[in-house]
Order: C-alpha cells, then structure tokens, then sequence
C-alpha cells in the first residue's frame, strides 16, 4: 500500500473534553470512513438533518474560530485544530460524531489529536489520493492584511507572518513545507490571547471554556502560562496550524504555494473562495506513483480527473 492512497485512522477514538467559546462539555467520536467519503461531522444530539461538511462554502462564520454550518442551521465550530491534524497526518476519510455545537479545545493545540491518531495507526486503501495544484496566483488584500496562493511544484508551502504591538508576541514569521517538514512544533503550537482582551471576548460571547489549560495568555511583558512557551515560534506556528486546517476545508490536499500577513481564518476562507471562482486556478488531479516516494518530489504520474 502506497503513502498515495487514501487513508482513514485504524479504529475509533474517543475524545472529551470543554468548548472553548460555549464553555460547554463536549464528547466526541472519530471513526474509520470509506474511501472518497471525506471528512464528516454527525451531530448525535440531533435526530435530523445532522451531517455538517467541512467544506469553504459551508463556512458561516470565521470569526476567532472556523464555524461551518448545513442548510438547516446546524453548525459545528473550532474545526480548525482538528482538520489541521488530519491535514498534516493525511487523514483522507473519517467520521467525527460530537454532542454538542464545538469541538473541544483540549489543550488549545492539535496536540491530543495527532498522539491519539498516532497510537492507533491508519488503515490504507487502494483507492489514489486526490490533490488541488494551484495554476496561478490569487490574492487578497484587507487593510494591513495579505494573503495569495502561488504555484508549486510538488508541495504546500506556507509562509506565515503576525506582527503584534505586544513585546511579546512581537513580528514572527516562519514557513513550513506541509508535506517534507516535521510538523510536531506546528502541532504542539497553542492558541493564545491579549489578557487586556478577555474581559471583551466574553462579553461578546466568546472563550466562555478558555483558561490557562487551553491558551497562552500573554499579559504585557510576560506569559502567565507555567512553563512558558512551546517553541520559540509557537505564536505563528499556531497561525499556520489554523491555516492548514481551514486550507483543508477545500476537500483535498494543496499544491501550492501561500504567503499570508497578518490573517487569519476569514481571510484563508476567502482566498479559497476566490481559487475557486475561476477553474483557470486551479486543477484537480488523481495521484498515482511509479515508485514509493517519502514525499510528492518524485514526481508521480498526475492523472487529471477535472
């Protein structure tokens, strides 16, 4: 069985844990899914019209979070750490049955998530993968705000930048090749907020469940969190891990190219809207390999399916 094939995790896995924006307990179940079916979120609290796709144009609200929502008002939030785990992991197809509106924040990174995956393994198919090569640039600009997407030859390259007021957080930039590099500081990076901004973000509904357990708190010159941080990057290696999981949402894995300032969830949603209005943009292809390559740099044999 071929790394190109399609994957789903081996058996189920059981997760509990607190929204961190509801503040609410959250169970939730991931399990195997056949080939092509994707990622799907099943909300068992509800008897009907309870599948949520994953997908950019079922994003209803991308505000602090990744909120995805069906036709009959259903919704699902705070995607964006676990799709990004499934992204880096290669997790094609599987199935995430959740009791309640969110999914728990955990610690506040993809950290639980990838360990678990890990430790139970993947069942591979004989079905090929299937990729999104980007075919030429696309780009938006909010503001201070950037982001495009870009060519690439064989890899998701993203290139990441903030720049903070705070001491701190400061300017960071890093960039990772989604599918060469080791992703583990990625992974482990956790979300992080101003302690000047807690006091708004509940009065205006969120981080209702954030605490010192699930975020860096940074107040002016010093983290409040024991231990510190992570890694020396972990403010926008968190940024990144929000981008590969809201890059997700387009069904498929990316080659391409993204260069992001200062964005966030919204802004990667749209860019992905805009790819999507001009099939100039982009091309999907089914992936089948000569050889068994680590990564896409052998270049396999693109088969185009569009």
């Amino acid at each position: 069985m071929s790394i190109l094939n399609q994957k789903t995790i081996s058996k189920p896995i059981v997760l509990e844990g607190i929204g961190l924006h509801t503040g609410k307990e959250v169970r939730m179940k991931i399990l195997p899914s056949e080939p092509n079916t994707g990622i799907v979120f099943k909300r068992i609290d509800l008897n009907s019209n309870n599948i949520v796709i994953p997908n950019i144009f079922n994003v209803s609200n991308a505000m602090l979070c990744t909120t995805i929502e069906n036709n009959h008002g259903v919704k699902i939030s705070t995607i964006e750490h676990l799709m990004g785990a499934m992204y880096g992991l290669g997790i094609d197809n599987a199935l995430v049955e959740i009791n309640s509106e969110e999914v728990p924040i955990l610690d506040g990174s993809a950290k639980k998530f990838v360990e678990l995956f890990l430790s139970i393994g993947f069942k591979t198919s004989d079905v090929p993968i299937k990729l999104i090569k980007i075919e030429r640039e696309v780009n938006l600009k909010e503001g201070k705000k950037t982001i495009s997407i870009n060519k690439s030859k064989v890899s998701l390259d993203i290139d990441f930048e903030i720049k903070y007021k705070n001491p701190v957080i400061s300017n960071q930039r890093n960039t990772v090749s989604v599918y060469q590099d080791d992703l583990n500081e990625v992974y482990n990076s956790r979300t992080f907020c101003l302690y000047e901004d807690i006091e708004n973000l509940k009065k205006n509904g969120f981080g209702k469940g954030g605490s010192l357990e699930n975020a860096i708190v940074v107040d002016d010159k010093k983290v409040l969190n024991e231990g510190g941080l992570r890694n020396d990057l972990e403010f926008v290696n968190h940024k990144i891990l929000d981008c590969m999981g809201d890059l997700y949402l387009a069904g498929y894995k990316i080659i391409g190219h993204v260069k992001c300032s200062q964005g966030g969830h919204s802004l990667t949603n749209k860019l992905l809207r805009k790819v999507f209005e001009n099939k100039a943009n982009f091309s999907i292809f089914e992936l089948k390999e000569k050889n068994l390559p680590h990564t896409f740099i052998n270049k396999p044999e693109l088969k185009s399916i569009a």
